[in-house]
């Protein structure tokens, strides 16, 4: 899709002309993979026509800057990429960084004017955006001027480093986001005090030591994401939420789920419910006495303790007081960016590669694809921004517990994922019920009935909060939702000392969400404190706290953090 027809786009010199070819070559390949897609011929030619005038003015502008004083002020940039001094120091620099903005800007504009349906021009955007990312003219060494800079300064020694942490980088399977040799799970990660005291093949239950003279008579268990490690809730003794909630006065028990080894490759949805969540709430049980605990469940936690308990409940059993859910889908209508990688097509190739159906026998999915996947979800963010440090500046990068986490992959059985991904994201049962059968019971979330307390983050691009907000129709018993601030992760892990973003609330629960958010008040800081007081009202009269974990039938087995969370995918 050479660009022509425009007069005069031949006198912007070669460079302007190359990026010209350049974006129309990127969307007509993009379009061409694609059958069937082209852009309307009058969008085409408006987008041309305000491609030639920005173009033309961004090419006067940089002759202009070349006769110009050496102290006139430069033009400023906002893009963080390229907001360095040398950029805008050389007219030359400038001008690529200028021209690969507008670039970009024009290949986005084409790709939301393709014809086609919703989730295939999303996913055509999507492409267009990780190939402009990937074209950024800063990942590039020869046109970079800050790597360059820096080369000369350190007379070779930052391309020497960089070189050296990018074969280390490549043995070790994925970016390095953090200085990784800095931390270790249980020293200065995982380090809240507690004691393992039941373990099976899928998950270690741990009982965390009381830091208040007086308990809640119901016991607290958390029930995390099996497709990440348990820590994400514990990383530091300030950002901890167990730690945050054992001083609050409640006894907490966590599940830390097994890291799957080829021994569990044929372990399925059914394996997982009944062996996890369900074991652990009996096993909860038993120790303490409880007739009915809280219970908390974080992402895919929050699906497979929705799920468990729905499987309970079609067994006449409601052994939740409450739940909390954060961050979580059961309503899988608007999964956000994640809906564009999930068709029939998809779904069948993991079956037939990793699944039952696969002509080899089950097989893994590698915790290593998951986290490139999530990753590339923010490429600029979790990615380039490493390239560049890491290899074309040779910096190490600083430490950062949550990156340290998010690096620390886990693996998950074929059959397992395929069913989740399957009836979840591709066909949307799990809200539905009757749709589906586990662990031999009809299921019906709606047959919840405890009280739930829904979280949300208003910038998760993982579950989006709106597709969150959906849960509120699935439930049917007391409900309260609450939004906060920032993403997926940050927005959980938001510790009320540290003063920091804000929350929405609406005690109300109108029909939709944005119904919910017009009729919402921001307030500042965490929504810790709000949760840890509506929480307090399900955990019952306060009782002397327990000296010794465990029981007789459970003894402890070893210290926190255990060992499952120490295995590496």
């Amino acid at each position: 899709m050479k660009i022509q027809g425009i007069p005069g786009i031949e006198q912007l010199g070669p460079q302007a002309q190359a990026g010209a070819d350049a974006f129309g070559a990127a969307v007509g390949g993009i379009l061409k993979s694609v059958t069937g897609l082209s852009i309307p011929p009058e969008a085409m030619s408006e987008l041309q026509g305000d491609y030639l005038k920005q173009a033309t003015m961004l090419w006067n502008s940089t002759l202009q800057s070349l006769q110009a004083p050496a102290d006139e002020a430069k033009p400023v940039v906002k893009d963080r990429r390229f907001a360095g001094k040398d950029w805008m120091a050389n007219p030359s620099t400038a001008f690529n960084a200028q021209m690969y903005l507008l670039n970009a800007r024009t290949l986005m504009q084409m790709a939301e004017n393709v014809q086609g349906d919703a989730k295939t021009k999303g996913r055509v955007r999507f492409a267009v955006q990780q190939w402009v990312d990937l074209m950024s003219p800063s990942n590039f060494l020869a046109l970079n001027p800050e790597a360059q800079r820096k080369a000369m300064e350190t007379k070779g020694e930052s391309i020497s480093k960089g070189i050296q942490q990018l074969l280390h980088d490549v043995q070790q399977g994925h970016v390095s986001q953090t200085d990784e040799s800095l931390f270790e799970v249980g020293r200065n990660v995982a380090t809240t005090e507690g004691s393992v005291v039941f373990e099976n093949e899928f998950f270690q239950l741990i009982e965390y030591k009381p830091l208040t003279a007086k308990v809640y008579e119901r016991p607290m268990l958390f029930v995390p994401p099996c497709i990440n490690k348990y820590y994400i809730l514990d990383l530091q003794p300030e950002n901890s939420v167990i730690r945050y909630t054992v001083s609050q006065g409640h006894r907490v028990y966590v599940v830390s789920w097994r890291n799957p080894d080829d021994s569990m490759v044929d372990k399925t949805w059914d394996d997982y419910i009944e062996q996890g969540p369900i074991t652990a709430i009996k096993t909860v049980q038993a120790i303490t006495g409880a007739k009915t605990i809280d219970t908390l469940g974080f992402c895919v936690g929050g699906t497979i303790l929705s799920t468990a308990l729905a499987v309970l409940a079609a067994r006449g059993q409601h052994p939740a007081e409450s739940m909390t859910l954060l961050t979580t889908f059961v309503d899988f209508a608007d999964t956000g960016i994640l809906d564009l990688f999930v068709d029939e097509p998809m779904v069948q190739m993991r079956e037939m590669t990793i699944g039952k159906q696969s002509p080899k026998g089950p097989g893994m999915l590698k915790g290593q694809e998951l986290a490139t996947t999530f990753s590339f979800l923010r490429p600029n963010d979790l990615v380039w921004n490493y390239v560049v440090g890491n290899y074309l500046k040779g910096e190490t990068p600083p430490p950062f517990d949550l990156l340290y986490w998010n690096s620390d992959s886990t693996n998950l059985p074929g059959p397992m994922y395929c069913w989740y991904l399957r009836h979840t994201y591709l066909e949307d049962k799990l809200k539905v019920p009757g749709a589906l059968t586990v662990c031999g019971e009809k299921l019906d979330l709606g047959a919840v009935k405890c009280p739930v307390y829904l979280y949300a983050s208003r910038e998760d691009h993982i579950v989006p909060w709106q597709g969150a907000y959906a849960s509120t129709k699935v439930f049917k018993g007391k409900k309260r939702f609450m939004l906060g601030a920032s993403g997926h992760i940050a927005g959980v892990i938001n510790p009320p000392a540290a003063n920091k973003r804000s929350h929405w609330v609406n005690d109300k629960l109108p029909a939709t969400a944005d119904e919910w958010f017009a009729g919402a008040k921001e307030k500042p800081g965490s929504w810790w404190t709000d949760w840890s007081a509506w929480l307090a009202t399900h955990a019952g009269k306060q009782i002397a706290a327990p000296k010794t974990p465990g029981s007789a039938k459970y003894k402890p087995i070893e210290a926190a953090p255990g060992r499952y969370v120490k295995q590496k995918a």
